[in-house]
């Protein structure tokens, strides 16, 4: 018996390659299905164990069983999305056991997200497990897996604030503006620029569910590819300086040489606004936005350096709350892989206990039913249970006396040891058994 996590992210592959591997909701059943039969041709139903989490972030296949079905594991996603198994090997990472545990739990808890401590992803995980419970994927195992990783998930969330402190200039943005608005569901968000920061930053925006997501670029391909991630519109940069007015919320990073947003624009826009607040964080070195905008009443603006500020102020308090976090994860992992050894057919405590306890009920069964005939031949009652509590005596101890004269001295003594342990402990309070 084995776990494995298979899986790509954002961390490990680009955009495109993710969306290969995108999985609906409603696909997660014939999906499952299909893998199942791949992994377990003979027997899928009562083969691999298997769940699909897939998100705009990454798609991760979890599987318990044979774990020499780990290899088709990989076969199967680099088929179904159609690329070379060499390409999706350079792009995907394959976890067991107890670091496929750990990875479970920090995703679950926000740590392996694109923003920290983002709370959408525990959601999403548990859409997963139920889509896979519904399909009849989801046995002991990885049930066990998913609902520890739900209640680490809790305890991190709960014990500490590893949502609540920004870790970037991104995050630091949102949480600025989130002091000025006090809802950010209400507000019209603008973003100027397509690169990597403010793909980043439109990402953090897009956590808090804006009325509106738009994207000005000067290359409209690349703004409606970021744009259709969000599900926002894009617009030309030319457009900018008539449609400013209707944005409470500007961020922009370009790499323009000049400013692209002047200050006659943004007091053009506050008078058309009625003088309503706007927030700006110009992200671009060097500057996007003029920095005489900043001494206008009713704008908000912040750059580089100001969000750097926000962030060093909030490292220890990040640092520590990452630091409990993972914490709180190790003990979740080691107290998974404890319960995992115990069901180990080979090594594990549980299948004995279950032998014992097959054991025993085949002997009282054989000593009751002797019983039951001994009192319909019209013996004593009293007699009759002497019989029975003896009988169970001798088969419970038969084996521990023969070993108990077993061996050499040594050995003789080490069963004594364990039978006085077994036997002859102390009990203590009125309510153990």
């Amino acid at each position: 018996m084995a776990v494995w996590a298979l899986g790509i992210n954002h961390t490990t592959a680009p955009l495109d390659l993710r969306g290969r591997f995108a999985f609906a909701l409603d696909q997660i059943a014939p999906t499952l299905h299909g893998l199942r039969q791949a992994l377990a041709p003979d027997s899928p139903q009562q083969g691999i164990e298997s769940a699909i989490l897939s998100t705009c972030n990454r798609t991760e296949i979890y599987c318990a069983g044979d774990a020499r079905a780990l290899e088709r594991t990989f076969g199967w996603l680099a088929h179904s999305g159609g690329v070379s198994p060499d390409v999706l090997r350079s792009h995907s990472y394959v976890l067991q056991n107890g670091p496929a545990a750990r990875h479970a739990f920090r995703v679950a808890s926000g740590l392996d997200s694109m923003v920290l401590g983002e709370p959408q992803i525990l959601g999403q995980m548990k859409s997963a497990v139920r889509a896979a419970e519904d399909a009849g994927a989801l046995g002991s195992t990885l049930n066990q897996l998913f609902q520890r990783s739900f209640a680490v998930a809790k305890e991190v969330r709960t014990s500490t604030e590893i949502g609540a402190h920004s870790i970037s200039m991104a995050a630091a943005a949102v949480r600025l503006a989130s002091q000025l608005f006090e809802d950010l569901a209400r507000t019209k968000v603008l973003f100027v620029g397509a690169g990597e920061m403010i793909e980043l930053t439109a990402t953090h925006f897009a956590a808090r569910s804006p009325q509106t997501i738009a994207i000005a670029n000067r290359t409209l391909e690349r703004g409606e590819k970021l744009a259709s991630r969000f599900g926002g519109e894009v617009m030309r940069l030319a457009d900018l300086p008539e449609r400013l007015h209707e944005f409470d919320i500007v961020v922009s990073c370009t790499a323009s040489s000049l400013p692209i947003v002047g200050l006659g624009a943004v007091e053009r826009a506050l008078k058309k606004r009625r003088h309503r607040p706007m927030f700006m964080v110009d992200l671009a070195v060097p500057r996007d936005i003029e920095p005489e905008v900043k001494a206008l009443e009713d704008v908000y603006l912040y750059t580089v350096d100001d969000l750097a500020t926000v962030v060093q102020t909030a490292q220890a308090n990040r640092q520590a709350a990452v630091a409990q976090a993972e914490a709180i994860i190790d003990a979740g992992v080691q107290s998974f892989m404890h319960w995992l050894d115990e069901r180990d057919p080979q090594h594990g405590v549980v299948p004995l206990i279950q032998q014992i306890h097959a054991q025993t009920e085949a002997w009282q069964a054989a000593e009751i039913a002797r019983a039951h005939k001994r009192l319909a031949q019209g013996e004593d009652i009293q007699t009759v249970l002497d019989a029975l509590a003896k009988g169970l005596s001798n088969k419970l101890l038969h084996g521990t006396l023969v070993e108990l004269h077993a061996g050499d001295a040594a050995t003789r003594q080490q069963t004594a040891r364990t039978v006085s342990r077994l036997f002859l402990r102390q009990q203590q309070g009125t309510g153990r058994r």
